[in-house]
C-alpha cells in the first residue's frame, strides 16, 4: 500500500475518500487487512503528512479508526474523545486538517454500547465528566420515540441516542465552522456521520447526515 503523497491526496475527491474508508472497513470485517510496511511509512512521512480524512470518534478502545478502516501511518487525522462530542478545539483541528493539510472528508463516528452515551442517559455526574456529558444531553432530550425506561438499561434507547448524537455533531460542524461549510459548498470536502458496530466491526454511514457536493 502506497504512502500518501500530496499528489495522491489532492487527486482524491470527497466521494472517493469515503469509498476508501468503506473499502478499508470491508477488509477489516473480512480480516483481510492490507500488508503494510509501517516502518517504511514512518520514514516516508517523516518530512510531511498528507492524510485524506479527519475522523472524530470515541476514546473507546475498540474503536480505533486506523484499524476498523484499515489505514496506515499518514492516512488519517484522528480526533478521539468520549462520546465523539464537539468543541472549539476539535473544530479548530478539523479546520487545520482540511483547510491547511488538505484532507478531503470529515467522518463523525459513533459506536454501539457507548459508555459516554449511557452516562448521559443516566444523568451521571462525576468531576469533569459532568461537563462532557452535558454536551450529549441534547441528544438524549431529542430522542422522543421511547417514553419508558429512558436509561442505559434500555439498549434500544442507548443506540437511538447515539445515532442522534452523531447527527447533531455533524450538523454542529456545519453550523459552527464557516470555513468547513464553505469548503463543503465548494465540493472541496465532505462531512459524513456513521456508527461502528463493536461486535461485528461493521461501519454504517448515515445518508441523511451526509454533506457532499461534487467539486466545482
Amino acid at each position: 500500500m502506497k504512502t500518501l503523497t500530496r499528489e495522491l491526496q489532492q487527486s482524491l475527491t470527497p466521494r472517493a475518500a469515503i469509498d476508501l474508508l468503506k473499502e478499508g472497513n470491508k477488509r477489516f470485517i473480512g480480516n483481510l487487512k492490507v500488508n503494510r510496511n509501517l516502518l517504511q511509512q514512518a520514514n516516508e512521512t517523516s518530512d510531511g503528512q498528507h492524510p485524506f480524512a479527519v475522523t472524530l470518534s470515541c476514546i473507546d478502545s475498540r474503536t480505533s479508526v486506523e484499524l476498523i478502516f484499515d489505514q496506515g501511518l499518514g492516512d488519517v487525522f484522528s480526533v478521539r474523545i468520549a462520546g465523539n462530542i464537539l468543541n472549539e478545539d476539535i473544530l479548530g483541528s478539523m479546520e487545520f486538517g482540511c483547510k491547511v493539510a488538505g484532507a478531503k472528508i470529515i467522518v463523525v463516528l459513533g459506536h454501539t454500547k457507548c459508555g459516554a452515551i449511557k452516562g448521559a442517559c443516566d444523568h451521571v455526574e462525576m468531576g469533569n465528566l459532568t461537563s462532557l456529558l452535558t454536551k450529549i444531553r441534547p441528544a438524549v432530550d431529542d430522542e422522543s420515540t421511547i417514553t419508558e425506561n429512558r436509561t442505559s438499561s434500555n439498549p434500544e434507547f442507548v443506540e437511538k441516542v447515539a445515532t442522534i448524537n452523531v447527527k447533531r455533531t455533524v450538523q454542529g460542524i456545519m453550523e459552527r465552522s464557516p470555513i468547513l461549510k464553505e469548503m463543503v459548498a465548494a465540493g472541496e470536502i465532505g462531512i459524513i456521520g456513521g456508527t461502528h458496530e463493536i461486535s461485528s466491526g461493521l461501519v454504517t454511514f448515515f445518508e441523511d447526515c451526509t454533506f457532499l457536493n461534487e467539486p466545482k
